[in-house]
């Protein structure tokens, strides 16, 4: 089990609950939550509670309400039930995908390029995220809870925003992945997306968007920045590393075929921390209503100015990230249609 209760060292301008008082918050939103399904009290561990806790300041109630609402989503939406087949079409350009290597820090790497967008569907898009999001958790190391996400902006253009597809990504991964990001990189985004980030950014909360860092293959300094994240003879020439090794569907599909037999036993591992219910019991938050996608289309449209040098709080050991080099391309081609953007706060759903 992830150990996440810190013991702090007061010194007066600890913002963070002691141990022991974090402990009892834990407790408690367990309490209020109350008696789960089997695989859903799994999901309530002391890491997936704290999470949800830190999300919401250490607050009991907004926790409580937020949790209730991800365990309403997870009984419906099954994100852990999605499997590779059911995906596929959205990879096969690799928009999202997840990288064989960790940062130094053992945080599975997310890489995103949104320019190789090749489907319309809101609902397609969002699917394929959480079955990534479900895949990096799974791939996490046993002392780690977030990740990494490098977003290429390589072929990136004015057809590939898409409000609407970024607001549902940012309610997704802040609702029900909270505390999973580490930090989002992003690779040389062109000038035009600061107007873009403008509007998007309303949608992200605080903590998220202060993990956003806008990276520039000019900038003599990034180079720095990424050797101290990334072991750079693993790291993708697109993001100034040395491994010339790109993305290739036939391959990754492998490799997610394979990860796919491993869900199960990931939601089955351990002891459940909460009372089991039987199984005709219908727990307490069911009646919580969650919004659902929509492939409808909405009129989309960006403003001004934007913020460059976004500051980090606790998702990076840098403040300053800006990058050097190369560029990929998409692997297949891309349709044209609406196209997402997703800059957002990942927390996310890790049975510890």
């Amino acid at each position: 089990m992830t150990t996440v209760l810190k013991k702090s060292t007061s010194n007066g301008h600890d913002k963070l609950p002691k141990y022991e008082e974090q402990q009892a918050k834990i407790n408690e939103v367990r309490r209020m939550i109350g008696p789960l399904p089997e695989k859903l009290s799994i999901y309530c561990s002391d890491a997936s509670i704290a999470r949800y806790l830190r999300a919401r300041n250490w607050n009991v109630k907004k926790a409580t309400k937020m949790l209730k609402e991800t365990l309403k989503w997870r009984l419906e939406y099954k994100p852990e039930e999605i499997r590779w087949e059911e995906v596929a079409h959205e990879a096969e350009t690799g928009k999202i995908y997840r990288s064989g290597y960790a940062d130094k820090y053992g945080r599975t790497v997310l890489v995103m390029r949104p320019g190789c967008e090749n489907t319309k569907s809101t609902k397609g898009k969002i699917r394929y995220l959480v079955y990534c999001m479900e895949n990096a958790i799974l791939n996490l190391s046993p002392e780690q809870e977030q990740m990494v996400w490098l977003i290429d902006f390589q072929g990136f253009n004015m057809s590939n925003i898409s409000v609407k597809v970024t607001r549902e990504t940012a309610h997704v991964l802040q609702d029900h992945y909270p505390e999973r990001l580490g930090v989002a990189i992003l690779y040389n985004p062109p000038k035009f997306f600061e107007s873009f980030w403008t509007v998007v950014k309303p949608f992200l909360e605080p903590k998220t968007y202060r993990k956003v860092k806008f990276v520039y293959s000019d900038d003599l300094n990034s180079k720095k920045i990424m050797e101290d994240l990334f072991d750079m003879d693993k790291l993708e020439t697109a993001f100034g590393g040395n491994s010339q090794l790109g993305f290739n569907i036939s391959n990754y599909a492998e490799r997610m075929r394979e990860d796919d037999k491993r869900m199960p036993s990931f939601w089955t591992r351990g002891s459940p921390t909460a009372p089991e219910t039987t199984p005709n019991t219908v727990p307490c938050f069911i009646t919580i209503n969650s919004g659902s996608d929509s492939d409808d289309s909405d009129k989309e449209q960006a403003n001004n100015t934007c913020d460059k040098g976004v500051d980090s709080e606790e998702c990076s050991p840098d403040n300053n990230l800006t990058v050097a080099n190369n560029s990929n391309n998409c692997a297949g081609d891309s349709s044209s249609g609406e196209r997402s953007t997703n800059l957002p706060d990942l927390g996310k759903v890790h049975l510890s």
